[in-house]
């Protein structure tokens, strides 16, 4: 992992590529991520049918590697969806892999170089 990498991943995208919580189709719950850092944040405190919702369909997955182009995040995301994991042990599960690459990721780059 380079300095430049790690900064792609961790910086802030625009609102329209952000990530949007739904708990379902149409039932959007207020809650968006626009950066790695505030992903885990909103993972603690979403609606639990949010996550269930969003993992099993691939949706962070999908974001976290089109979006923020960090592909060895999204092979833990998919780790965590075969575990088929529910409610709190799942929001423990993503927000501890997301948190750990999140610690790596700030480790590799100095911190003026992080855009939040």
């Amino acid at each position: 992992m380079n300095i430049e990498n790690a900064t792609k991943i961790l910086k802030t995208v625009p609102r329209e590529k952000a990530f949007y919580f739904f708990t379902s189709i149409g039932n959007y719950t207020g809650e968006s991520a626009s950066s790695l850092k505030e992903f885990i944040e909103k993972i603690n405190h979403v609606n639990v049918k949010s996550l269930e919702f969003h993992l099993y369909r691939g949706d962070f997955e999908k974001w976290v590697n089109e979006v923020l182009q960090d592909e060895e995040l999204a092979a833990e995301f998919r780790k965590v969806q075969k575990a088929n994991l529910t409610g709190e042990t799942l929001r423990n599960q993503l927000h501890t892999a997301a948190s750990r690459r999140m610690k790596y990721l700030t480790s590799q780059i100095s911190p003026s170089r992080i855009q939040i």
